[in-house]
């Protein structure tokens, strides 16, 4: 299993538009080979900003790299940049891959 995960700090009053966002948008995930699950998760407020992490996890890392290289990612994200006005500085990416699972 790979996880890929994105950090990104979001000012509290943009918050609502941050979420109505990522909801609102088709991942093309679901399509790709590879692809186990997909998590927007929403941390605590600290400092008039909230902490949000998208987190997808993959059969393995060359599913993702796959992912990352494919037309469907270019669709999910094309138009990206004019979003960036929603969170503070850039997203943070991490990569993990599994060295244990207990189901």
């Amino acid at each position: 299993m790979y996880l890929a995960m994105n950090r990104f700090t979001v000012p509290t009053g943009n918050a609502d538009a941050f979420e109505d966002l990522w909801l609102g948008r088709d991942s093309h995930l679901k399509q790709m080979d590879g692809f186990v699950a997909f998590h927007m998760l929403k941390g605590a407020e600290s400092d008039g900003a909230i902490l949000y992490a998208s987190h997808t996890v993959w059969r393995d890392e060359d599913a993702f790299r796959a992912w990352t290289r494919s037309d469907a990612f270019r669709e999910a994200h094309k138009g990206a940049g004019d979003t960036r006005k929603l969170y503070s500085g850039t997203p943070a990416f991490e990569g993990f891959t599994s060295i244990q699972e207990i189901t």
